[in-house]
């Protein structure tokens, strides 16, 4: 198990990765609180509707895409940081679950990249009124369905890994591999969900706000961990969160 830390307040690797999972679950949020009343629509809206959206409120999808470059960077950190809390521990058992976690971080930005620079080109083609526009919204709905296999993935493995670290508290680990159940069954679904509007929808909303929370949590942990300053330590040291 981690050690509780006595070492001191200096701002060290694991609390600046901490404070990047709150930047990122913040960032995130925000974006989503731009988008979302300016309009955005649904997976598997119609294409009338897509174009309504994306050829008169160009400015609203620019300023949402001008955060996620940072929310890219910003998830990147934490799980840099919480790879780093739990490698330690896992090398005496030969685990990576944490690499795993981390794995499924970088995927879900690349994915999520897509998906963002596909809005921004939705921006042009619906102005240019090209035939374009419904398959790069049906490309958008899959990619963003999709999406839910790799942040299953992190929430999986930094999940597990910091179970077993005895990093996380049961409850934290619940919340994450819930919420991974729930998204992975929702980009399992991705068909149904692209062409049916509906309840199946919910998976993936559930499934996001359950990350979001286990994201801060796992930030909040992050902060509070230290390591000794004894460069014989044998591992990290957390103050498990309360």
């Amino acid at each position: 198990m981690l050690r509780k830390s006595q070492g001191g307040a200096a701002l060290g690797f694991s609390r600046i990765t901490g404070l990047a999972a709150l930047g990122f679950a913040g960032t995130i949020v925000l974006a989503n609180a731009i988008m979302v009343p300016a309009g955005l629509p649904l997976t598997g809206a119609e294409i009338g509707e897509v174009d309504a959206f994306f050829g008169t409120r160009g400015d609203v999808v620019a300023i949402a895409s001008a955060l996620t470059p940072a929310a890219w960077l910003l998830a990147t950190l934490f799980g840099a940081g919480a790879v780093s809390a739990l490698r330690r521990f896992e090398r005496g058992r030969d685990e990576a679950w944490s690499l795993l976690g981390f794995t499924g971080l970088a995927l879900q930005n690349v994915t999520f990249a897509a998906v963002i620079a596909i809005r921004l080109a939705l921006t042009s083609t619906t102005a240019r009124r090209s035939p374009a526009t419904g398959g790069l919204w049906v490309l958008h709905d899959a990619l963003f369905t999709l999406n839910g296999t790799f942040l299953a993935l992190a929430l999986i493995g930094l999940s597990v890994a910091g179970l077993r670290a005895g990093l996380i508290r049961p409850w934290h680990g619940t919340v994450g591999l819930v919420s991974a159940a729930l998204l992975f069954g929702s980009a399992t679904l991705t068909p149904l969900v692209i062409d049916h509007t509906g309840p199946l929808g919910l998976l993936g909303l559930v499934g996001w706000l359950m990350w979001v929370v286990w994201i801060i949590a796992y930030g909040v942990t992050l902060i509070r961990l230290n390591r000794d300053r004894d460069p014989a330590a044998s591992g990290p040291s957390a103050d498990r969160l309360g």
